[in-house]
């Protein structure tokens, strides 16, 4: 038995039912509370603030809103929080979208509700849950028609410790914690991470998830 607190989280859903079933589902689970609920942009915003939940469950679609376009505002009103997207939307550049832009994972609607349990409580150990098929259609769209040598170049010119911080990363943690991790400064990761930024051409922390599931340079998610 541990005497750890329960995972907080709130629930964003414009439809009343659903998040009344989701509630019901998750706090089945005494390891999970649902500190509150959201039913559009604004409820969102101001209760992230208020509450600071653990982890923030999303839909995409709320009625008339896109869930995208606030979705920043929505991770700085509760820097802590991690938003895990729950949609029914099967389209791969809102899903890419979403990561981008601060979601630390994705779980369609039509899966399992087991699925989901796990994946909140996977995203509030810090690890990104993006599914297996899901993460394929990425790389398969990423997988452009390259030469092989300047690919190779550019892996051999990482040193070994941005290797570790990239297989890190891969593992969904933030710079803060690859810090712990390694030993090592936050400020320290952050350099580390821009020389491998540049060395391997990359723009953000997904093109490098995603050039590093590809290359061995990290683990896929299971």
């Amino acid at each position: 038995m541990t005497d750890r607190p329960p995972i907080t989280i709130m629930i964003v859903d414009d439809h009343v039912v659903i998040r009344s079933g989701l509630r019901m589902l998750i706090e089945h689970d005494q390891q999970m509370r649902v500190v509150a609920m959201a039913g559009n942009q604004q409820e969102a915003l101001e209760r992230a603030a208020s509450e600071k939940p653990d982890v923030i469950i999303l839909d995409l679609l709320l009625g008339d809103e896109d869930a995208l376009t606030f979705l920043p505002e929505l991770c700085e009103a509760s820097p802590g929080s991690r938003v895990l997207v729950l949609t029914g939307v099967q389209n791969p550049d809102s899903h890419r979208r979403a990561i981008r832009r601060g979601a630390m994972g994705i779980v369609l609607k039509e899966h399992a509700a087991d699925q989901l349990l796990k994946a909140i409580k996977k995203v509030y150990e810090g690890e990104v849950w993006i599914e297996r098929s899901m993460m394929g259609s990425m790389i398969q769209e990423l997988n452009k028609p390259t030469l092989l040598d300047p690919e190779v170049a550019k892996i051999q010119s990482l040193t070994e410790r941005e290797r570790e911080v990239i297989a890190l990363i891969g593992e969904g943690l933030k710079n803060k914690q690859v810090g712990e991790r390694l030993f090592i400064s936050e400020t320290t990761v952050t350099h580390h991470l821009s020389s491998v930024f540049s060395k391997l051409e990359v723009s953000d922390r997904l093109e490098l998830i995603i050039y590093a599931f590809r290359h061995g340079l990290a683990k896929m998610p299971k």
